[in-house]
């Protein structure tokens, strides 16, 4: 991987980082005061970490989905929490990565999922060849 696509990795590792020792802090201090708010920080976290190890393996077929899954999940995850916190503010008395849409993160979650569902449109792995159609040249 290289270019944007490492960049890209770097970031979502970042993310990683981040969102998994803000929701070890919030939910080891304070997790009775905003439960949802926190599984959803530690459920981000989680999210950030497979989308990392799917995106750097993603030139195998498997990861590949992986990534997609985890990446669309993230944006979901991202609108619908973003909203519901906006909508809803009494179900997010504290913080989560995904609150206001990553507004405490400079909306990096918010356009992340963005360039990673542009990353995999754009670098499919190659298609292997199934076992059955393989021509064999006899010498």
């Amino acid at each position: 991987m290289t270019g944007i696509g490492r960049v890209l990795v770097i970031v979502y590792a970042v993310m990683a980082l981040a969102a998994t020792g803000r929701s070890f802090v919030q939910i080891f201090r304070q997790f009775d005061e905003a439960p949802l708010a926190y599984s959803l920080s530690a459920l981000a976290a989680a999210v950030y970490v497979l989308a990392t190890l799917a995106l750097v393996l993603a030139s195998k077929r498997g990861w590949y989905t992986v990534a997609w899954i985890a990446i669309v999940f993230e944006l979901t995850g991202v609108v619908v929490v973003g909203a519901l916190s906006i909508f809803l503010p009494e179900l997010f008395p504290h913080d989560t990565v995904w609150s206001m849409f990553g507004r405490g993160y400079l909306f990096i979650p918010l356009v992340l999922p963005v360039f990673g569902i542009w990353w995999l449109r754009t670098h499919r792995p190659a298609r292997s060849e199934p076992a059955g159609e393989r021509i064999e040249v006899k010498a």
